[in-house]
């Protein structure tokens, strides 16, 4: 783990990389080139892009690929415990020194580049030297001039759910600017596949691909159906049971959904995606602790889920869930500054018994527990602060039933993860 924690340091410590977020596409452009233009041996490009669920839609599309006996790379953000996390490779992630070698060989090229861009080309040098079938490719925070939106003809661009995140990025925060910023420069001449979206946002998708040359589908092709209490994904020609015993959330099933309508399209066999639906779970979002440290220091009464739900839309598919739990439900609440803490916490309203708030370690962008504290209070919740996660886990824990749910960023949970 530590030599993760210092391939981070050394990135954030360089002279010549930029750790704040600067959308353009001149400096990685240059910097291929003068790497002799590696992206364009990544065949079958899909780019995953929107704002809530690219991860899951991705790793799920990962699964079916590869249970076909077909391989991929995948490029996603952020990690959860490790940087290796970032660059699967066929069939093993990336070791530290080969992560490390190819920030070597950037640093040589002196352009300046930012952290999320110098990621980005590790994956690109070292992805094109493997002989993949398909590159799976999560962008990070909008798509117009973000660093993955370098490919002249991708096999595919798949469009998430898209909410309100990431205004902080723009200049005209409204939701028209987050739409057209993600979905206004995708490629022509491709496949566009459209997530379940809000009636409003699906009518500002529509516009801005209005005179997209791609074949463009939309999210009425599909959907998600309860029948004799089972749940199947349904299209004009398929019904397939989705038997997924670790996947615990509509908007979570809706993204596991909207990757079956493209594995069947990249014509794999529906026996193969059926089969594969039980075993994909995914880290950090909706994931209870089942054993670890973490979860020996509870009573067996005690279980402990955690989702790195940090956004409204999110906030409203965890809600949701919770809802119809029916033991006592308390909440250790952390969150990054750059998020809409009121927004997100409203949605639990009548949920948690008690919430515990506390700070991220190791982030200086991270929200104090005071601050989340008075924001849970004005929202008239049962509320207390901790220094950190042990001492919030010792305010809750008892030898009564309850579930705790450690949610508000992906960093946090990716901090107990490690500690687990």
């Amino acid at each position: 783990m530590s030599q993760s924690i210092s391939l981070y340091k050394q990135l954030a410590n360089s002279k010549l990389f930029n750790k704040t977020i600067n959308f353009d596409l001149k400096r990685i452009k240059l910097v291929l080139k003068k790497l002799g233009n590696p992206e364009r041996k990544l065949s079958n490009v899909i780019n995953f892009l929107g704002s809530s669920g690219k991860f899951t839609t991705l790793y799920s599309l990962k699964c079916f690929i590869e249970a076909n006996n077909q391989t991929t790379s995948a490029y996603i953000s952020p990690s959860l415990t490790d940087i290796k996390e970032r660059f699967w490779m066929g069939d093993r992630y990336l070791t530290h020194q080969e992560i490390r070698h190819s920030i070597k060989l950037i640093v040589k090229l002196k352009v300046p580049l930012t952290i999320f861009e110098v990621l980005t080309v590790v994956y690109i040098i070292n992805a094109s030297k493997k002989n993949t079938k398909y590159h799976l490719i999560e962008a990070g925070a909008l798509f117009a001039k973000d660093s993955t939106n370098i490919f002249d003809f991708p096999l595919a661009q798949v469009i998430v759910n898209i909410n309100k995140q990431h205004l902080n990025f723009l200049k005209k925060k409204t939701l028209n600017e987050v739409v057209y910023q993600k979905v206004g420069f995708l490629s022509n001449f491709t496949q566009i596949y459209v997530g379940k979206q809000k009636p409003n946002v699906l009518k500002k998708i529509r516009r801005n691909l209005k005179n997209n040359k791609s074949k463009i589908i939309y999210p009425n092709t599909w959907k998600l159906i309860k029948k004799n209490n089972c749940l199947f994904y349904k299209d004009k020609k398929n019904k397939i049971k989705l038997i997924a015993k670790n996947i615990h959330s509509k908007g979570l099933l809706e993204n596991v959904c909207h990757a079956i309508k493209i594995a069947l399209d990249l014509k794999i066999d529906r026996k193969v995606i059926e089969r594969t639906i039980p075993n994909i779970s995914f880290e950090g979002r909706f994931q209870y602790l089942k054993s670890g440290k973490v979860k020996n220091k509870l009573h067996k009464s005690e279980q402990i889920m955690l989702d790195g739900a940090h956004s409204e839309t999110d906030a409203k598919n965890l809600a949701n869930y919770l809802r119809n739990i029916k033991i006592p439900k308390y909440a250790v609440w952390a969150m990054m500054k750059n998020k809409e803490p009121n927004l997100f916490i409203k949605q639990f309203k009548g949920i948690f018994k008690k919430i515990i708030t506390i700070p991220i370690e190791n982030e200086k962008n991270s929200m104090s527990a005071k601050e989340l504290k008075v924001i849970a209070k004005k929202n008239k919740f049962n509320v207390d602060k901790a220094e950190n996660f042990n001492e919030a886990i010792k305010k809750i824990t008892s030898s009564d039933k309850k579930l705790i749910s450690c949610m508000g960023s992906l960093y946090y949970v990716g901090n107990i993860l490690k500690k687990n």
